[in-house]
């Protein structure tokens, strides 16, 4: 079985408008794309794309103009609630709400929706984390952020046509140095990127600027389930989307497309039973061997010789903590010998994201792969936040919008 797969090579970072031209360039019909971008609804908004070549590389690069204004991106990208910014901009502010008013209003498909809304939350959430402030105070001025929900909102919509079953990127590039912003001079990455980016492999190199924005991030971290090297795949399309600077590499974000095998991984099955262990100690062990690597241990009830009842005890993991493994089984039960089975099992690839809820942050895990896709509410998020508010799992799970 083949899988469809994304793969983002983010050599020189990410931006919003550069994932959006890499998969323009991906898309059977990408003028006609562009008219169903510009017929949605987004106050003033005008997207086009034009040639552009970078150290010889030819590629696509997106201008987004708001009410005939073309909005740097480098220079609103992170400064979110500035009042100062008023005035120099000489645009009115739009809060968080706002936002969520605009996006609900779009002409757009419920899962583009759905999609740009969590994206648009993880960055309300790297904002009030980076300076101090409750998701719901924060405000941006009103040319830079519509430039940011095009850019969100066309990722959206492109993610949404192209239809892959699986998206990976490699390790993110941001940069190095400092850059000036409505605040001042910030180091690089951003607060907001570098909060965004967490648990994600990224690496600053020797060019100095800002290369991964904060809608860059947001929208990587929303659609890829892992960051890595690039996979084996067959290759249908390549897309290049160009950034507006230029440094001494070239300036672009390159998006493959193709059919990578859905293989399956190897695993190895520890086995063994017991009969003489407490309940405790088997909870012990197991938990040990859960927090020490193992990807998955549990028992099933069995009768053993004598009529004794008893455990199968069972640890999946992967090869290379076998030895590992079956030292802590010895440890830490009491069997006397150990079976092993080699198994390959097929996994749906999974990523998290953060959804507001008026009560608190709660992560949702989505799993996608082999034509189906399904999201989750971690227990631990929703249970805290129940016993904090007095309310019943139904209750906080009921306020958490879940992707479809």
């Amino acid at each position: 079985m083949t899988m469809k797969t994304l793969y983002f090579e983010c050599n020189m970072g990410a931006a919003g408008d550069m994932i959006m031209a890499a998969l323009l360039e991906l898309h059977d019909d990408p003028a006609g794309f562009l008219d169903r971008l510009n017929g949605v609804g987004i106050p003033g908004v005008v997207v086009k794309a034009t040639p552009s070549v970078k150290h010889g590389i030819a590629g696509t690069h997106i201008t987004v103009t708001v009410d005939g204004q073309v909005e740097n991106p480098y220079m609103h990208s992170h400064d979110g609630h500035d009042d100062g910014d008023e005035h120099k901009h000489g645009h009115s502010h739009r809060h968080y709400y706002d936002i969520e008013h605009l996006l609900g209003h779009l002409g757009v498909s419920n899962e583009v929706r759905e999609s740009a809304l969590g994206i648009y939350q993880l960055i309300a959430g790297a904002e009030s984390h980076a300076h101090g402030v409750p998701v719901n105070q924060i405000h941006f001025h009103e040319v830079g952020e519509m430039d940011a929900v095009t850019d969100i909102v066309g990722a959206c919509m492109l993610m949404e046509e192209l239809a892959p079953e699986l998206v990976i990127a490699s390790p993110v590039h941001v940069g190095c140095g400092q850059v000036r912003c409505a605040h001042g001079v910030v180091p690089v990455p951003a607060p907001a990127t570098a909060y965004i980016l967490r648990d994600i492999p990224m690496y600053g190199g020797s060019i100095s600027g800002e290369l991964c924005t904060p809608t860059g991030a947001a929208i990587l971290r929303y659609f890829a389930s892992d960051f890595g090297p690039m996979p084996v795949m067959k290759v249908a399309k390549v897309g290049y989307g160009m950034g507006t600077q230029d440094f001494e590499n070239a300036n672009c974000i390159r998006a493959f497309i193709g059919q990578t095998k859905g293989a399956g991984e190897e695993v190895v099955e520890l086995v063994c039973n017991i009969d003489d262990m407490s309940p405790e100690a088997v909870a012990f062990a197991q938990q040990l061997l859960l927090e020490e690597g193992a990807l998955d241990v549990y028992t099933i009830p069995v009768g053993m010789k004598k009529g004794r009842t008893g455990v199968l005890f069972t640890c999946v993991c992967v090869g290379n903590l076998r030895d590992k493994m079956v030292q802590l089984l010895f440890k830490h039960t009491t069997t006397l010998g150990i079976r092993e089975n080699v198994s390959r099992r097929y996994v749906l690839a999974r990523m998290f994201h953060e959804v507001q809820t008026p009560h608190g942050t709660v992560r949702v895990k989505t799993a996608s792969g082999y034509g189906t896709s399904r999201s989750k509410a971690e227990y631990e998020d929703v249970a805290k936040i129940a016993r904090e508010n007095d309310l019943s799992l139904a209750d906080v799970v009921e306020q958490i919008q879940l992707p479809r």
